[in-house]
């Protein structure tokens, strides 16, 4: 007999520290990433977007301590390592990294907030709904620098 949907989607306390312990890896790869690239952007046209990404920097930060202290609510324990960080020497291509990653981030925090109404951690999800709204904000940001419209990042499989 085929397993309904509700059934296969089903989210734990527990898998829902696992889910965070990603979310968590991808905000310290992000925080690497905007450090790194905020300094090593070169020339004219970039220096803007240079600065841009140090504030980005920063409120990743802030997203990596809320996150580790939601993980701690539902009792788990903060990862401590980072997603893979992507280099380049050239700056568009940096941009096009930090680009995908915001994207992922995006996707997953969408669904993060639909796993945390689903366990009624109604506070959590408000959360997160507030990271996203930076998330976006730094998702258009690179998009513009890019010259490109921002893409829909829908939610993560």
């Amino acid at each position: 007999m085929p397993k309904t949907a509700a059934a296969t989607t089903a989210i734990t306390r527990e898998k829902l520290i696992d889910l965070l312990n990603e979310d968590l890896a991808r905000e310290y790869q992000a925080i690497i990433a905007y450090v790194n690239y905020s300094q090593v952007l070169k020339g004219a046209a970039y220096m803007n977007i240079a600065a841009e990404l140090a504030v980005h920097a920063t409120e990743e930060l802030a997203h990596a301590i809320t996150i580790a202290g939601h993980i701690d609510y539902l009792g788990g324990m903060p990862s401590v390592t980072p997603k893979p960080v992507k280099t380049s020497e050239k700056a568009e291509d940096m941009l096009r990294f930090d680009l995908a990653n915001e994207k992922e981030t995006i996707a997953q925090y969408r669904r993060r907030v639909k796993q945390c109404d689903e366990l009624n951690e109604f506070a959590l999800s408000e959360s997160i709904r507030e990271i996203l709204m930076q998330e976006q904000d730094h998702l258009v940001s690179l998009a513009t620098a890019l010259g490109i419209d921002p893409p829909n990042p829908g939610i993560a499989d």
